[in-house]
């Protein structure tokens, strides 16, 4: 295969399933680039030896996180870059699955994802601030659920929780509340919140509302007990379909699964390939994106104990 006007190279799709470690093959090739689904790793080790594994046989990594490309996502990045926002001081991030179990089996066989850690699977919510700041996510305190299910009581990762929240401290000194759920009373989302100091933006909720804009104003209002305080602007937001833009070619130029996010992710893969540059979520990003939520199930092990996350670059944004 060769696209690059004429160097010949080796190009490898894999899926980063926690089971078998495909990654470890990469010590018997040299590919150009690699591209991985989500989580990176389930351990430190392993994102120590994937670090590793990339930097000695030069490949270009990119994980194939589908929130980064989500269009509110998008259209945060946009304000973010324009300085819309101010300074985000805290921002929340939700990733909601409930009834998971149906894909604990298959063929009367356990599936990787039979009590497979919520935590183990952060990205979807770490990327929301990773990839929108570059910010770095460095203490975490984490709590989680369980009850008596068997699932729980017996399985490959000897995790008991259903559910686990986090409280992330991050090395500009701002907070991150995550949530990652496999069971309850709640709906389907995969979505974030984040507070400027001159503009929030929430993106749309499960339960009907958003996505909602506001934006700080020079304006009062009395609450129900006589207080004065500060009535921020409210505006419902109108969501472009990036996916329908210029921002891709146009036979690529269509909805998918993951709010839009696929045909980007085929983009930036190509792209990368063509021009010879790093993607937009490098190994960097990516262990930035993962090892957050393995320390956060350290912690919810240990009741909540707040630890220190290992850190595997220096931010670059």
């Amino acid at each position: 295969m060769d696209i690059r006007g004429g160097q010949p190279y080796i190009a490898i799709v894999i899926v980063m399933e926690p089971f078998g470690q495909p990654r470890t093959r990469l010590r018997a090739v040299h590919p150009v680039m690699l591209v991985g689904d989500v989580p990176a790793a389930m351990t430190i080790d392993e994102c120590e030896e994937l670090l590793e594994t990339v930097e000695r046989t030069g490949l270009t990594y990119m994980m194939a996180e589908t929130s980064y490309y989500h269009q509110a996502m998008i259209s945060a990045r946009k304000w973010w870059k324009s300085g819309a926002f101010g300074e985000i001081f805290y921002s929340e991030a939700e990733y909601h699955h409930p009834g998971l179990e149906v894909l604990f089996t298959e063929n009367g066989k356990r599936t990787w994802r039979y009590g497979f850690p919520p935590m183990h699977y952060p990205t979807h919510c770490t990327s929301f601030l990773v990839g929108l700041t570059n910010e770095r996510l460095t203490e975490v305190t984490c709590v989680g659920w369980g009850d008596d299910s068997p699932y729980l009581k017996d399985n490959a990762y000897k995790n008991p929780f259903w559910n686990e929240t986090a409280f992330f401290k991050t090395d500009r000194g701002h907070s991150m509340r995550v949530a990652v759920c496999w069971k309850g009373a709640m709906r389907g989302t995969e979505r974030a919140q984040w507070y400027g100091d001159k503009m929030s933006f929430f993106t749309p909720d499960p339960n009907g509302l958003g996505p909602v804009i506001v934006r700080d104003q020079a304006v009062e209002e009395t609450d129900s007990a006589g207080f004065k305080r500060s009535r921020p602007a409210f505006e419902n937001y109108q969501q472009p379909n990036y996916y329908e833009t210029d921002m891709l070619p146009e036979p690529m130029r269509h909805g998918s699964g993951h709010d839009g996010s696929h045909p980007f992710l085929t983009h930036e893969f190509i792209d990368c390939l063509v021009n010879d540059r790093p993607p937009a979520i490098d190994i960097f990003q990516a262990l930035a994106y993962t090892a957050p939520g393995i320390i956060a199930h350290e912690s919810a092990l240990k009741g909540g104990k707040q630890l220190k996350i290992p850190q595997f670059d220096q931010p670059f944004g």
